[in-house]
């Protein structure tokens, strides 16, 4: 297909203001699929996105729209709203020439929508304003439209006003994209030059790499490069997504789709990639993408030590599905062989496991997350430390920093003072107000990324009875007053309980800590004392009593020395269990390191 009849786009917004339900609507309109075959959410094919109503992965589609006598492929690509997945957006934008702003009639401009929308600026897309939902009872689209030219900037006289849900403005839409958002530049007869935005594995065809062709033209059983793997592969199979995978005996300039070599080497494909031809080479690969930086982190370990290897294989395969998750080998004397897992944030965490768990079918262990730190020590040396256990003694160490985020708040005037006590009492500094309504406002706070990732979010939710928003970026490192909190069960030191903290708070969390442990582990046969240290002073300490069985309950009177002799047994068998027996940790006691922070 000429790649003027040819119109790439994603489409952006703030979660569950109506991104996937628009794209179910423009596969209908424009007979990708019919009615029979329509559901809610038809491109959230992962278990975990239908179960909490959310995207989580962006896929890209193809669809045919006839308009003025010519049949144009629109490519769409929809992308997730939540700010963990924000990465997942900024790929997505890579592969288009426009993008759709899509923007809720009544709660209007939303941390997320301001967000995305500078990405999509900064890409330099052509972004089309879309006001959805405009058959709800109650709207604001005069009042959103103002938000959407004061806040981002963008002209909103021409926006779009559609309802996905009733599928009302559907085919302008459409019309608007094919008028307003440009063709993709390229020829067909260059050297070829694929962009790689994606891939999954499939356990029948192997590796499944998603492609935009920039420059030239692929065909099937053409001998292909992957310029930075430095592979050589044969196309075996090439297709699209319309919305299912239809096969294609090529793919020109503009046109997004995948391809399969039968790779099944997890390790040869990157996203980011350039796909070239081996008997035509391009000189040049395309810039790629950034490289994320993973922020939080945390230990996942099977809990049957012989799944270990089963465990590596399905991180392999779901680093080859989300190149934003990152994980390296660890050993804990507690817990023994796992993982070092890297984030982006605490829900990407949580959708990593709950995949891991569900779809491959393997039980975990997970620790509690913590964030990347900066350590100066006294040599000159800078480390970045994401695990606490590599913490060295407080005596090597001249400067301990963390991770700083600016956060974008927007909220109901009316819980502006509770927020900024909430940001003080984080250790937040403020920056900026700015009103963006009689009742709205946004609130700019600069604060350490470990105060927010844990519960800011509900903290926020909670207190705005629902209407506030938050996005934050990380925005350096800043010094603070950092210790490393040690737990010790029994005398002996639980690594993976170890967590950083500031020196102000540390006694209180110590306290919350050791509290939640004498909760969460059973009682043994032995007195068993749980202590929070900082180094080598303890600050908090919690005993779980031995459990104690009546071996008196048989004499029924009689000469007491009986009685006696006995209790001196089980005193003695007590010592000796005490001395070797082994303290049993439950999967809820690792977790409780956040539970204590999230109660401070």
């Amino acid at each position: 297909m000429k790649p003027e009849f040819i119109r790439n786009f994603s489409i952006i917004a703030h979660i569950d203001h109506g991104k996937s339900t628009l794209a179910d609507q423009l596969l209908l309109k424009s007979g990708a699929i019919d009615e029979r075959t329509y559901q809610a959410q038809i491109l959230d094919d992962l278990d975990v996105e239908r179960e909490r109503g959310i995207t989580v992965k962006a896929r890209a589609v193809a669809i045919k729209y006839p308009y003025k006598g010519q049949i144009y492929q629109l490519n769409f690509i929809d992308t997730p709203g939540h700010v963990d997945f924000h990465y997942e957006v900024s790929r997505s934008l890579a592969a288009c020439e426009g993008a759709l702003l899509v923007v809720d009639a009544f709660q209007g401009v939303q941390a997320q929508t301001v967000a995305n929308a500078y990405a999509a600026i900064e890409a330099g897309l052509e972004i089309i304003p879309v006001i959805n939902k405009i058959d709800l009872p109650v709207t604001r689209i005069e009042e959103v439209c103002e938000e959407i030219e004061n806040v981002i900037g963008l002209d909103a006289s021409n926006a779009l006003r559609v309802s996905a849900k009733a599928g009302i403005g559907i085919e302008d839409c459409i019309e608007a994209i094919i008028q307003r958002i440009p063709a993709p530049k390229g020829l067909p007869d260059a050297q070829l030059r694929a962009l790689v935005f994606d891939s999954k594995y499939d356990d029948y065809r192997g590796v499944v790499t998603y492609i935009r062709v920039v420059d030239g033209t692929i065909r099937k059983k053409d001998r292909i490069r992957f310029m930075r793997g430095a592979t050589v592969h044969e196309v075996i199979e090439l297709g699209q997504f319309c919305p299912f995978m239809e096969t294609v005996e090529e793919l020109g300039p503009g046109q997004a789709g995948y391809l399969i070599t039968g790779v099944k080497v997890l390790g040869n494909i990157h996203v980011g990639d350039t796909v070239t031809l081996q008997g035509n080479p391009a000189s040049e690969p395309l810039p790629g993408y950034k490289q994320p930086k993973q922020m939080v982190f945390c230990g996942m370990y099977p809990i049957d030590a012989t799944d270990f290897e089963k465990l590596r294989f399905e991180l392999d395969k779901m680093l080859l599905n989300d190149a934003s998750f990152s994980f390296a080998p660890e050993t804990s004397d507690a817990l023994g062989f796992g993982f070092r897992c890297g984030f982006l944030g605490m829900l990407h965490m949580e959708i990593i496991q709950q995949r891991l768990e569900k779809e491959a079918d393997v039980d975990l262990i997970q620790t509690a997350p913590n964030v990347t730190y900066q350590l100066l020590k006294r040599t000159g040396e800078l480390v970045t430390i994401d695990n606490p256990a590599e913490v060295p003694d407080s005596g090597s160490i001249d400067e301990f920093r963390e991770p700083i985020a600016r956060v974008t708040f927007i909220l109901p005037t009316a819980s502006m003072g509770t927020i900024m006590q909430l940001c003080s009492d984080r250790r937040g500094e403020y920056k900026s107000t700015e009103f963006l309504g009689r009742d709205r406002a946004q609130l700019v706070y600069e604060m350490p990324l470990a105060e927010i990732i844990y519960d800011m979010h509900d903290k926020l939710k909670s207190i705005t009875r629902g209407y506030g928003t938050m996005d934050y970026e990380v925005v350096g490192f800043k010094a603070a007053d950092l210790v490393k909190l040690d737990i010790l069960v029994k005398g002996n030191l639980v690594e993976a309980l170890a967590t950083i903290v500031h020196r102000q708070s540390a006694e209180r969390r110590g306290r919350a800590l050791v509290k939640k442990l004498k909760e969460e582990i059973p009682r043994h046969q032995f007195e068993v004392p749980i202590q929070a240290a900082i180094g080598s002073r303890v600050i908090a300490r919690e005993t779980i009593q031995a459990l104690r069985k009546n071996v008196t309950a048989k004499c029924y009177g009689g000469d007491i020395s009986r009685k006696r002799k006995l209790l001196q047994k089980q005193k003695e068998g007590k010592k000796r269990m005490k001395q070797f027996g082994e303290v049993e940790i439950p999967q809820k006691a690792f977790l409780s390191v956040l539970e204590a922070g999230k109660d401070d």
